[in-house]
């Protein structure tokens, strides 16, 4: 344990934590998308999704607990990093030379509270329903109908998913130069994946409030 505990106090094991719960991370969101994706489907096609997982308690609460140490442990490499960062350079630049540092990489400091904060607002709103105005645990498809009619809630989740598209987008970029992926040859390649993945879930996400208001989900 030892060890684990050494490599972890280095900057190289802090990214490879960030690298490894990452990866959890992508694929609870791929998940997470495609079975809210369902409402086009459908109020009996996305209900049945919910009661399914209802009925998989185990399945259900196991993940959670891994995704929620998975969050922390994320948070809190993050958090270190950032630190570790700002106390090598007490004194900030004059002038700010930007590079591979693109603007989402900028971001990433407080998008990640932000996104946070939103995941806890989200749970709030329909997984428990205690932010919800009308919350009906059997009927998934009409909380997400009734809980997006309302615009400034609405905008939330555009204004969210936007935030996490970015932080996806740097992620996966940073991700791979973390395992080595990293030369001049494929670098075009994965800054491509990470973009239209980043893109597709946002996209994805994004798409449900929209279509609410707009009345093509009601």
């Amino acid at each position: 344990m030892h060890w684990i505990a050494a490599f972890y106090r280095s900057t190289v094991g802090k990214k490879v934590v960030m690298a490894a719960t990452g990866i959890l991370l992508f694929g609870f969101v791929v998940v997470h998308m495609l079975g809210n994706l369902q409402i086009y489907q459908g109020p009996e096609k996305l209900n049945h999704y919910a009661a399914l997982l209802r009925s998989a308690p185990a399945l259900v609460w196991g993940a959670r607990i891994v995704l929620g140490f998975s969050v922390l442990v994320h948070i809190l490499a993050a958090v270190q990093l950032t630190l570790r960062n700002w106390g090598s350079r007490p004194v900030k630049y004059q002038v700010r030379a930007y590079q591979e540092a693109d603007y989402a990489a900028r971001t990433m400091v407080w998008s990640g509270p932000i996104i946070a904060v939103f995941v806890g607002y989200h749970l709030l709103h329909l997984t428990l329903g205690t932010a919800h105005p009308d919350f009906d645990p059997e009927d998934v498809y009409r909380n997400v109908v009734i809980g997006f009619q309302a615009v400034p809630v609405a905008l939330t989740y555009v204004v969210a998913n936007l935030l996490l598209g970015f932080h996806l987008y740097h992620g996966l970029w940073s991700l791979f130069q973390t395992l080595g992926l990293n030369h001049p040859a494929y670098n075009t390649a994965r800054r491509v994946f990470a973009a239209v993945f980043a893109a597709v879930i946002a996209a994805g996400n994004v798409s449900i409030p929209v279509a609410v208001l707009t009345g093509l989900v009601k």
